[in-house]
């Protein structure tokens, strides 16, 4: 009979009356037979059967322990000749005649090859069942295009087959929608998911992560571009199709396999890839039925891979906006250095609505602000960036904080107005149908919190109001932290409430925290324990590290461990300017003394090796003093200021805003502030308790001396 065909795991169970069992020595001596095997093997106890005895394994005792499937000729009751399937398997070694004289006896097990199939259908239909019920539990659970192409290939593997790979097009998986393609060869995949049962041999497969070499048109491949599935029965035939280089098809067809089956991820007339599976160790080869299941699933997770790719499409645009509405957590001004840390609430990529910046204003002064928008995700990010542009543009006008968040309180209450003007403009016109308001025509941003605080270098004062929000922290270059006793507001929205301005000296070296209230809150324990915690941790900070490596220990320290909310946490370290950095006069209003403040302007500037900007700064200086002394009286306050750029500030006692105008050709006067805009880099005025501020900057171009 030769040696045996096939070797593998354990054919499909066939009915018991099916079955024949005979016991074998190693010689093929028939030690004995189930009554079933008389009509079937034609074999007799004492006699040696060749059939068999031709399919014992050689080699001793443990040769051929595990079982073989094997096929022989036999007869039915009706005497007619049938294929068997026969398994061998080992069943003892016993002692005959000398002690050292090893015997085994083989147990055989024949069934005819027609009952096996039977029983191999009818268990591939219960798996092809118990895969589909499978498949609709887990199919489509995530929105993650990669974990769903790995619970596809779990699914098949090794119920269906020995081995599954998933390849998806490569804007998929950022994604992208892929283009409408033609030709395979223009088709972009990457290996995106692979299982294999135990013992295959995979090795030269194209590993998970890696792009698939392009293949060119073929018969093989134009169903797939269409949407069909292909079945592959002769697996040498598919090498010759597949059109290329024996390098290249290793990583197409694993050893061994003896048929395959591809269908491609199909939707919306889109290939989003291609699933592929192989069959080597189980015994039947695909079919028709086994091609239409994989299909079947296919399509599902075609639908749930399009749905994935769209909701990574939309979460990488809304991570991308949410994050480009945050600021740099590291700056370095003359005021101060800075660094933040935020960390939405379940500690994901995204952004809520909290939020921090720093912004510089003029005459080396900074504004550091820190804000609290009720609610999560997207809609909160919105109503943020609203809030943070305002308080951006607010700012620029250098009003004073509390000032500031009282603009910032009526726009609020503008923002809810426009709100509810669009709510009430949705509404149907069918009083019977029910109102939508999930989608509003802007966010709601009623409740929200902010801290506003604006920091200057040259007189080492900070002032601060807060609309609702935690205060300050303030760590001394020597000495224990401590909040700082800063007047809360209402929160935003609220409306005909003043905001109350905290003043305050801040030492050089001292740090400032300014932090949301996700970060102090937890499920249980109160604000105040967190606060506490914060005092802590910023007591035992290093202050001679780096900024950002403080900030992120301290919020690390703090943030409680199953967080309620998100968390925000800025932390300045204080700068202030020297004495020699800072140069100031007054003049009484007597506009014979202008020649004097010239005089003192190019003075200083020499001594400070600035001679290059002298013209223009005495220029500068010497309009914007007439000015102040002709139409704003005395005392005029005139200051320079040096660092990264010079500042030249000329204070009076008038609050009239000045106004920049083009002057006639006939007008006598007018064309000094145009001179000043003209001749500086950036100028602007302020308002300040006595009056007003005029300022300029104009840029250093050497280093600083």
């Amino acid at each position: 009979m030769g040696e045996p065909e096939h070797r593998g795991p354990r054919p499909a169970s066939a009915p018991v009356s099916d079955t024949a069992a005979v016991v074998l020595d190693d010689e093929g001596v028939v030690i004995a037979r189930s009554a079933s095997a008389a009509t079937l093997l034609a074999c007799s106890p004492g006699e040696t059967y060749a059939p068999l005895s031709g399919l014992l394994p050689r080699g001793g005792p443990e040769a051929g322990s595990a079982g073989r499937l094997v096929t022989v000729p036999g007869s039915d009751e009706a005497g007619r000749k049938v294929p068997l399937v026969c398994r061998i398997v080992r069943l003892a070694a016993c002692t005959r005649g000398a002690p050292d004289a090893d015997d085994t006896q083989w147990l055989v097990l024949v069934t005819p090859a027609e009952a096996v199939a039977e029983a191999a259908d009818h268990d591939s239909e219960r798996r092809r069942k118990r895969l589909s019920r499978a498949a609709t539990s887990s199919i489509g659970a995530s929105l993650d295009v990669t974990e769903m192409a790995q619970t596809l290939v779990n699914l098949l593997v090794p119920e269906f087959a020995d081995l599954a790979t998933v390849d998806l097009a490569e804007p998929v998986l950022v994604g992208d929608e892929p283009p409408h393609l033609e030709a395979s060869g223009d088709v972009r995949l990457c290996r995106t998911a692979a299982a294999q049962s135990p013992g295959i041999s995979a090795e030269d497969l194209l590993p998970v992560g890696e792009a698939l070499p392009p293949v060119s048109d073929s018969d093989v491949m134009r169903p797939l571009m269409a949407g069909q599935p292909v079945l592959v029965s002769d697996i040498d035939a598919l090498r010759a199709k597949l059109g290329v280089d024996t390098e290249t098809l290793r990583l197409f067809v694993p050893s061994g396999a003896h048929s395959s089956v591809a269908v491609p991820l199909y939707a919306r007339g889109l290939i989003l890839g291609c699933v592929t599976v192989w069959r080597s160790q189980l015994p039947s080869a695909f079919r028709e039925e086994d091609a239409a299941l994989l299909q079947d699933l296919a399509s599902r997770a075609a639908l749930g891979v399009d749905n994935a790719r769209r909701y990574t499409k939309e979460h990488r645009s809304a991570v991308a906006l949410q994050r480009s509405l945050l600021p740099h957590s590291a700056l370095n001004v003359a005021a101060a250095d800075t660094a933040g840390v935020y960390q939405p609430a379940g500690g994901g990529v995204g952004v809520g609505g909290d939020w921090f910046d720093v912004i510089p204003l003029s005459s080396l002064r900074v504004a550091f602000v820190v804000g609290d928008v009720v609610g999560h995700g997207l809609e909160a990010t919105a109503a943020m960036a609203r809030l943070r542009t305002a308080v951006q543009t607010l700012a620029d006008l250098d009003l004073d904080p509390g000032e500031l968040l009282t603009h910032l309180d009526d726009l609020v209450l503008g923002f809810s107005d426009e709100q509810m003007t669009g709510e009430f403009r949705s509404e149907p016109s069918d009083s019977s149908e029910p109102s939508d308001h999930s989608e509003r025509s802007e966010p709601a941003v009623l409740g929200a919190t902010c801290l506003y605080a604006v920091y200057d270098p040259v007189t080492g004062q900070c002032a601060a109001a807060a609309a609702g929000h935690p205060p300050p922290v303030l760590l001394p270059p020597e000495g224990e932290p401590a909040f700082l006793d800063v007047t809360p507001g209402p929160p935003l929205g609220v409306g005909g409430v003043p905001f109350e301005v905290t003043e305050f000296g801040v030492r050089p070296g001292s740090m400032l925290g300014f932090f949301t209230d996700g970060l102090v809150e937890s499920r249980d324990g109160d604000i105040e324990e967190g606060m506490e915690r914060l005092r802590g941790a910023l007591a035992g900070a290093d202050p001679s590290r780096p900024i950002d490596e403080i900030s992120r220990g301290v919020f690390d320290g703090v943030r409680p461990h199953m967080p309620v909310d998100d968390a925000a946490l800025l932390l300045a370290r204080i700068h202030t300017l020297s004495s020699d950095q800072v140069a100031e006069w007054e003049f009484e209003a007597d506009l014979s003394l202008v020649a004097e403040a010239r005089e003192l302007v190019v003075g200083q500037l020499s001594a400070w090796q600035l001679d290059e900007l002298g013209f223009v700064t005495e220029l500068v200086a010497s309009e914007l003093v007439t000015n102040a002394i002709r139409y704003a009286g005395g005392p005029v306050g005139l200051r320079l200021i040096r660092d990264r750029v010079l500042v030249c500030e000329v204070s009076d006692p008038s609050s009239t805003q000045p106004r920049l105008r083009r002057a006639r050709d006939t007008d006598e006067g007018g064309r000094g502030l145009f001179l000043v805009a003209q001749l500086t880099d950036r100028w602007g005025s302020r308002f300040t308790r006595t009056g007003k501020t005029i300022w300029t900057e104009q840029p250093i171009g050497g280093p600083l001396v």
